[in-house]
């Protein structure tokens, strides 16, 4: 009997030992930096709720319904999202100081879909040199696409530069000998929307004006005033929404009809071709790389239709036909993807490392045959677009996906 006793108490030993063991792999499985636990993910973000880009505001609202969805459902790999989102008023100062908050007092796993090109450029160096992810900004510059010399910046949407270039392309098709006029918001956003174009035409004597306006100006009519007296054929609008509205509308009002180009950021139909009429928005051409929930042809689309009950349920008073909107929606869906990618290895250079290893990935929310694509040294997502122009109520597409890559 003592001997069976000693024997069963060695293998209750040896049991316990066992499931400590692999208890313990299990714990040493799971590896975390500040902002990620058994229990929670914590995600750091800025966008302009308020002052002059606040239309921009339903990008932010958009990805925080989509991560209530996420915690509603159970999480991600059983850890709820706490995403902190703070309000900057696209003031680059005010971006610097919500990014510190983030980082070291809030202790964020990692910044992500930080909105604007200056705002993002205040604390890009200071985010790099904290090793803190700024993941899938909110802003086409093709300086987010820079892994040798900030490996902790990646861009998501289009480059500005891609996208001018497919508009080059367009007018060297169409018009090759139109006389151009650009409207550029001054600061690297414009910037490089222009450079892009200049770029994409090679030929830069069809520019017989670039007019810069400041974002903080209350209208840009004055500009479209002094545009008109350069006599162009074409007019080229790389505004954010505000600006842009007010540049169609003035447009109208002066009933003056060029062929008109208005930059992605800008097409939205709800925050910019409504505000300024449907009457003055009539053939503005734009780009796209997502769905337009406007569009009749996607009324039955599954893709679309998740971002419809999303909104309904946990956004309802913002408007489904909100390009910004859907934008916020779609990052924040390629975020899900990444992180349920990083399992249980919720380090900041894995986020990185998951981030940079997408596939042709495919979302509900992307044009058919847009997907995303990034590689240890391909930090920009998305680098096709298609056509579109504004006709009756709403945008119609025309043409093949483009690439906006410089041959």
């Amino acid at each position: 009997m003592t001997t069976a006793l000693t024997r069963r108490t060695v293998s209750s030993m040896l049991g316990l030992a066992l499931a400590g063991a692999v208890a313990g792999s299990a714990h040493a499985d799971k590896k975390y930096d500040t902002g990620a636990s058994d229990t929670e993910i914590k995600i750091g973000n800025i966008v302009p709720y308020s002052g002059p880009a606040s239309a921009y505001g339903s990008v932010g609202k958009a990805m925080t319904a989509v991560f209530k969805k996420v915690n509603d459902d159970g999480g991600i790999n059983g850890r709820k999202i706490n995403f902190i989102s703070y309000d900057d008023a696209y003031s680059p100062p005010k971006t610097v100081e919500q990014a510190r908050k983030l980082v070291e007092s809030d202790e964020v796993l990692f910044l992500f879909g930080v909105l604007g090109t200056a705002p993002n450029t205040a604390i890009q160096k200071y985010l790099n040199s904290k090793k803190v992810p700024q993941l899938f900004v909110a802003t086409g510059a093709t300086k987010w696409n820079e892994p040798k010399t900030f490996p902790w910046t990646m861009g998501w949407l289009p480059s500005y530069q891609s996208e001018a270039r497919i508009y080059a392309k367009y007018l060297t098709a169409q018009q090759p000998a139109g006389k151009i006029a650009v409207l550029y918001q001054n600061d690297d956003m414009g910037k490089d929307y222009l450079k892009g174009l200049k770029d994409g035409l090679g030929d830069a004597s069809r520019l017989v004006l670039e007019e810069s306006y400041e974002i903080a100006e209350p209208t840009v009519e004055s500009h479209i005033v002094k545009m008109k007296s350069a006599n162009p054929d074409i007019v080229v609008l790389f505004t954010t929404p505000k600006s842009g509205a007010q540049a169609i509308k003035k447009l109208g009002e002066m009933n003056w009809k060029p062929l008109t180009i208005i930059s992605n950021v800008s097409a939205s139909t709800a925050a910019v071709m409504r505000p300024a009429g449907v009457e003055n928005s009539q053939g503005v051409i734009s780009a796209a790389y997502a769905k337009d929930a406007s569009d009749p042809q996607w009324t039955n689309d599954p893709g679309l239709g998740a971002f419809r009950e999303l909104l309904a349920k946990y956004l309802p008073e913002i408007n489904p036909v909100d390009s910004s909107a859907l934008t916020g929606y779609n990052i924040a869906t390629t975020m899900v993807e990444v992180l349920k990618r990083c399992g249980d290895e919720l380090t900041r250079a894995n986020v990185m490392k998951q981030a940079a290893s997408l596939k042709q990935f495919a979302q509900g929310g992307l044009l058919p045959g847009i997907t995303l694509t990034t590689g240890p040294d391909d930090f920009q997502p998305i680098e096709q677009l298609q056509l579109m122009q504004f006709k009756g109520e709403r945008w119609q597409l025309f043409g093949d996906v483009m690439s906006g890559e410089l041959k």
